[in-house]
């Protein structure tokens, strides 16, 4: 059984064996055959640009995939800090005083330090290992500590 992709190499080799006959019955003594020589032949070009994408599984011309960039090329999108000015446009939504108040009482229900761990890890966005490596804490502690805020505002919102 043939897979999809193979249907479709079978499809374009086809196509374009026809291109290319019409293409060698062309008359280019007359004018309008010249221009229809011109677009068979940018169709034929296509064609084998996407039979040796096909083939290749990656584009045509490049040495390396994607899969094969460098760890550099692959991870710098991972560091946002590096597009600081990004705009992302996320829609903005202002709280209510009630819900404010609400935020607050949750927070409050934490100690000091699960309130610090889970504010700097959810609403900063560092990882354990950078919180740890600013209040001179072990990783797993900061992971104990907003797993046990988390659990705790769980309870109080349900």
């Amino acid at each position: 059984m043939k897979t999809w992709v193979e249907n479709i190499k079978e499809e374009y080799n086809l196509s374009k064996k026809v291109l290319e006959e019409y293409r060698e019955k062309l008359d280019l003594d007359n004018p309008k055959n010249k221009e229809e020589d011109k677009i068979v032949g940018e169709m034929i070009s296509d064609m084998k640009y996407a039979l040796d994408w096909l083939n290749r599984g990656r584009r045509p011309g490049n040495r390396r995939g994607a899969d094969r960039r460098s760890v550099y090329q692959r991870t710098s999108l991972m560091e946002m800090d590096i597009f600081p000015d990004l705009n992302l446009n996320h829609s903005k939504r202002f709280l209510q005083d009630d819900e404010k108040v609400m935020i607050v009482d949750v927070l409050l229900e934490l100690s000091a330090r699960e309130r610090q761990c889970y504010l700097l890890h959810m609403a900063q966005g560092m990882s354990y290992a950078a919180i740890a490596e600013e209040l001179n804490l072990s990783r797993r502690t900061i992971q104990q500590y907003v797993e046990r805020a988390k659990a705790k505002i769980k309870n109080k919102v349900a």
